[in-house]
């Protein structure tokens, strides 16, 4: 079974998470596959990427049980690469999320030009509890959209925030009751369709050059702390604890 489905219809292509047994959790295969279906090259007449998650959850980050046996020797999960394939698409994308997205399904979904949420939906980052911090690429997007109070909220606490409240604050472009969600989705996805292509185009490459600045300033001495973290004792507890469905214990080591 394909852990991604690519649905094309028309100028919309829509882009499956698709393991809802799995919380549609990121594991290399799907991180791969997901991260080809993005840099396929546009066709003409594309003019929208939606990305969607099967099942109950959008997406609850990365596989958890597979990245154990990797993060200790720093290793790089590869969701980077995936994300900057989002940012840096010539096209629109948006993420429509029918339930919670955590961690890295939460940058997933805020990587995307519009998030269009149930409001059953959650975003989250639980780091914090689990021992490990975002590196500078990951927490840039964060300060991006959500600024600079709900980020710290966000990642200090590692609390879930309900769709409700993001989009509120004006950080989510649609929050509507989940039986309203495709339609509300597809409101949006044919205003997009029906726009001007090269407009759609231009608009996307100037609103991602305008923050490219942040990329320029140093942060090796942040890396250091973020690589820290993932190497630590501490990790390797709070990941442990949390497939074990029980509180971890951290020592600062």
């Amino acid at each position: 079974m394909s852990k991604v489905i690519v649905e094309k219809s028309g100028p919309v292509t829509t882009v499956w998470l698709n393991r809802p047994d799995k919380r549609n959790a990121l594991d290399s295969e799907l991180l791969r596959d997901l991260k080809a279906a993005l840099t396929a090259p546009a066709a003409a007449d594309d003019r929208v990427i939606v990305i969607r998650g099967k099942g109950r959850v959008f997406c609850a980050g990365l596989d958890m049980s597979e990245r154990r046996e990797t993060i200790g020797s720093g290793e790089a999960s590869g969701i980077e690469d995936m994300l900057h394939a989002i940012e840096t698409n010539p096209l629109p994308v948006v993420a429509v999320v029918q339930g919670d997205a955590i961690a890295g399904g939460n940058e997933l979904a805020l990587h995307c030009d519009l998030v269009v949420a149930s409001d059953a939906a959650r975003f989250g980052m639980s780091l914090a509890q689990v021992g490990l911090a975002p590196n500078w690429f990951l927490a840039k997007k964060l300060m991006e959209v959500l600024g600079p109070v709900t980020t710290r909220e966000m990642l200090l606490l590692g609390d879930p925030l309900p769709a409700p409240r993001l989009h509120a604050l004006g950080l989510i472009a649609r929050c509507v009751p989940a039986a309203e969600l495709d339609a509300a989705a597809q409101k949006v996805i044919d205003r997009l369709a029906a726009n001007a292509p090269l407009s759609l185009r231009a608009m996307k490459g100037l609103t991602v050059r305008q923050l490219q600045f942040r990329d320029g300033i140093a942060h090796d001495d942040i890396d250091a702390l973020v690589g820290a973290a993932m190497k630590s004792q501490d990790a390797q507890e709070g990941m442990k604890a949390r497939l074990e469905k029980r509180t971890a214990v951290f020592k600062g080591r």
